[in-house]
Formats: structure tokens, sequence, C-alpha cells
């Protein structure tokens, strides 16, 4: 029971850090957007994609076309499909597919009601390019960030092999930075709406993991909350006192 208490009271703490974090990005992504609507990012929206500019070639149009489709919405609900099949047929996971579809419908239910809320027009129009809507944030990024992050926590979750996750976390996280890229290399976003798309992205995909996290845990521990607090936290309250 010591053990298992311990157990309980690390995994409330970092699920306080994951709320501390969602809170962090909520405010910085409330100090972007107003940054946005003052005209402040200016600057560097236009820094950023005169140096993606310079690279500008017909290979990498090719490569960014490409980049750019691995995160559009047709290809994120096929993927889904498959997803979905193996958290609910082959773990047999009930709360990982709801919350897996909370992550994912949910955001981007999100990124339209965020869309439409700061109405901010594209930097230009695109036809070759699935560009329509508003500007910020950036859909495929925020979209990519969820679906490739919770892709991420699946592997870390069901303790594969160290090696597959760590090509997870370093190649999907590649794909999910060079996807915000492709966005601004094509025109289809300001540098900044893709910037405000990793920030709601990792804002929301938080929450529903620690949601998911909390409903998960209070099924499986029999320890309560705060009695797990109090134990872990004991130690270092007595050290603190000691040295008063």
């Amino acid at each position: 029971m010591e053990r298992e208490t311990k157990l309980s009271g690390f995994a409330f703490i970092v699920l306080l850090v994951g709320l501390g974090l969602a809170a962090s990005f909520i405010v910085l992504f409330a100090q972007l957007a107003d940054e946005m609507l003052d005209q402040e990012l200016a600057v560097f929206d236009a820094v950023t994609i005169r140096l993606l500019e310079v690279v500008g070639s017909s290979g990498m149009d090719t490569a960014m076309f490409i980049i750019t489709e691995l995160g559009s919405v047709w290809f994120l609900v096929l993927m889904s499909l498959g997803v979905l099949w193996i958290l609910g047929v082959r773990m047999r996971d009930k709360w990982g597919v709801l919350f897996y579809l909370v992550a994912v419908g949910g955001g981007s239910l999100l990124t339209l009601l965020l869309k439409h809320f700061f109405s901010r027009e594209r930097p230009g129009i695109n036809e070759a390019i699935d560009a329509v809507g508003y500007s910020f944030p950036s859909g495929h990024s925020m979209g990519s960030l969820i679906f490739y992050g919770f892709l991420i926590y699946l592997v870390i979750r069901t303790r594969q092999k160290p090696w597959l996750q760590w090509t997870s976390v370093f190649g999907l996280g590649a794909l999910i930075v060079l996807i915000g890229i492709s966005r601004i290399y094509l025109g289809a976003h300001f540098p900044s709406d893709v910037l405000a798309g990793y920030i709601a992205g990792t804002i929301w995909l938080v929450l529903s993991l620690v949601a998911l996290e909390w409903i998960q845990w209070q099924q499986r521990s029999p320890v309560p909350p705060v009695t797990a607090l109090r134990k872990v936290l004991a130690p270092l309250y007595r050290a603190v006192i000691d040295k008063l």
C-alpha cells in the first residue's frame, strides 16, 4: 500500500503540473492574440516569411505540398479511424476512445470557434492548397499537434520499447513542426497563426490527457488523491520545518 500511495501521489503531482502547463499556455495564447490584434506581430511575420522565401524552389514546393497534406482534415480523419480501431478493438479502452474523440473532435470545433472569433484574413489565396476560412489560429498546426501529440502519448502510455518511444517523440515532433512550416511556406498562414495553433493545440491536448489520466487513475488506484499527495509531500514538509 505504501508503494501504491507514493505512485498515486506522484501521478497526482504530474496531473497538477499538466494543469499548470495548460494555464501558462492559456496566458501565452491570450498575449499572442492581443499582439496580433494590435498589429505588433507584423515584423515577426514578415521576417519569417522572407526567410522561407529564400529557400524556395520547385523541389521544396513539392515537399511542402506533401508535408502539408499530412496535417489536412481528410488525412487526419482517415488516420483517426485506425487509432479508434486500436483503442476500441485491440486495447478495449473505452475511456481512451472517448477522450481521443474529445481531443481531436473537440479540438476541431475549438479551431473553428477561434477562427471566427478573431476573423483574421489569410496572407493570400492559393487555390492549389487546402486553405479556406479565416487564418488565426492555423487549423493544420493545431490539428496536427493534437493528433500526433496523442499518438506520442499512446506510445509512451502503452510502455513500448524505449527506441520506439524516442523515435515517436522526435519523429512525430519534427513532423508537427514541418507541417506548421509548410503552411507558412505555401502562403496559407502567417507565422503567428502557426504559433497560435501550436499553443492552442497544446492547451486542448494537455487538458484532454489530464482528464483521461484522472479518470483512469481514479479507477485503478485505491488511494484517495489528497491522501496520496500528503504522503508524498510529507518528507519535504518536515525537511522545511526542520530548517526553520
